[in-house]
């Protein structure tokens, strides 16, 4: 069942047949723990030998690692043998009701459905339904690309926001009947999901009629204020690049095939998606932090104030004592017009400070410098990282430097995004590292 005008498709999803134990089977998304080999070695212990999408994806830790070639091939062999063997069962065709509790007690509530990559467009300028929201790195998709081009099944940990208010979406399915379809703890103390299917003809159609609404236009530019802006239905939250992996294999499909009427509604066409509600009381925008690697902190400090200063801004830095006088430092230096990033480096820790800022948020402030840097210095490496510990775990090495950034607003988030287009890449992040998506659900991407 399709809803063209709104770009949404009635998967039909996969789950692990009856038996098959789910705590082993989900494992986090991907692009997580991404200079924590351990989590993923502690992962491989716990899952063991029983089926697990840890043999279906390919953690990002080890996309550069010598072996990446044969473990994609791998996880090709996988997935076919996951619905040779039974392993994965098909269900109703239907949405896919979940509500996780992160190891805190936060609820956040959110629906699996399948997006039309017709309806998107990764590049900054675009005005399409469905829109990234962070800048799409074109360098990071091939090894995602190697993945999908040769895969029976896909497994999302994308996440998509809609902009729902009046909650009419999502959360009035949650005072139905509906069948639970799955119900587990998750590995690692993040916490627990579970799942009820929606499959019956009219709960369908109730969820697809409240999306119109909110893609009507006069609504939508009542809403934020403007009246001469394509409707942004669905923003991009987490899984930016998995997603843009997806419409690259869709459109690689359509030039690849000369009957284009035959693969109308070939099944890459769509990608499974977790829509969420930006107004969820669960839902958490927290900062991404960053963390360069082979670096030396005098060199990098002297290149920022070459580097501000021909952008016309003015930098200087302050140095720190402890960890703890971070925020009183923070709150003598504080200015209008100043962007102060807090930064670690070995045992120096201090406060970047950049007047008259070329750029509006911080994020793209440190993130414009960072490129430039590391064109110029091919050797060092960035990282990008959920968590303040971490973050000074790591900058605290020797030859490493960490910058902590601070969070935007999810109320201000579409508004944003229509008004200025994607933010800088990792801007922000819907939860931390343990609250993120898991792999449960799957569907087939082949007829």
């Amino acid at each position: 069942m399709n809803f063209e005008k709104i770009a949404l498709h009635v998967p039909t999803i996969l789950l692990p047949k009856e038996g098959v134990d789910l705590a082993k089977w989900a494992v986090v998304a991907c692009d997580q723990y991404t200079s924590q080999p351990d989590y993923w070695d502690r992962v491989r212990q716990f899952a063991g030998d029983s089926p697990s999408t840890l043999k279906l994806t390919l953690p990002e830790v080890y996309l550069e690692s010598p072996e990446v070639n044969n473990m994609i091939t791998s996880i090709n062999k996988e997935m076919d043998a996951c619905i040779a063997q039974g392993i994965l069962a098909a269900q109703q065709p239907g949405f896919m009701l979940v509500e996780r509790t992160t190891a805190h007690g936060k609820v956040r509530k959110g629906l699996i459905a399948a997006l039309d990559l017709e309806h998107y467009d990764y590049n900054r300028e675009a005005t399409t339904l469905i829109r990234a929201t962070e800048g799409t790195i074109i360098d990071r998709l091939p090894p995602r690309i190697k993945v999908r081009e040769h895969a029976s099944i896909e497994l999302p940990h994308i996440m998509v926001l809609i902009d729902d208010p009046d909650r009419t979406v999502i959360e009035p399915l949650f005072q139905k009947k509906l069948p639970e379809t799955y119900d587990t703890d998750l590995m690692m103390d993040s916490g627990h999901v579970s799942g009820r299917l929606v499959s019956g003809d009219d709960d369908i159609r109730q969820v697809a009629q409240a999306i119109e609404r909110l893609a009507a236009s006069e609504a939508f530019g009542a809403r934020y204020g403007v009246s001469d802006r394509p409707v942004l239905l669905y923003a991009l939250g987490d899984g930016n690049h998995s997603f843009a992996t997806a419409k690259v294999i869709w459109e690689n499909l359509k030039k690849a095939t000369a009957d284009k009427a035959a693969i109308a509604n070939h099944p890459a066409r769509y990608a499974l998606v977790e829509l969420v509600n930006i107004h969820d009381e669960g839902l958490e925008f927290e900062p991404i932090y960053r963390v360069m690697f082979n670096v030396d902190l005098q060199d990098m400090l002297a290149r920022m104030d070459s580097f501000y200063s021909a952008q016309g801004s003015s930098f200087s830095w302050h140095e720190v004592a402890e960890r703890a006088d971070m925020r009183k430092k923070a709150s003598q230096l504080a200015r209008p017009g100043r962007h102060m990033i807090p930064f670690v480096s070995g045992k120096s820790l201090g406060l970047l400070c950049i007047d008259k800022p070329a750029l509006t948020l911080e994020v793209a402030t440190l993130q414009a410098f960072l490129d430039a840097y590391m064109q110029q210095q091919p050797e060092a490496k960035i990282d990008y990282i959920h968590g303040a510990d971490v973050v000074a775990e790591l900058g605290s090495q020797q030859g490493n430097i960490g910058f902590a950034l601070p969070v935007i607003s999810k109320f201000d988030f579409f508004k944003t995004v229509i008004l200025d287009g994607a933010l800088p890449r990792k801007t922000f992040s819907m939860g931390e590292a343990h609250e993120k998506r898991f792999y449960l659900e799957c569907r087939r991407i082949v007829p």
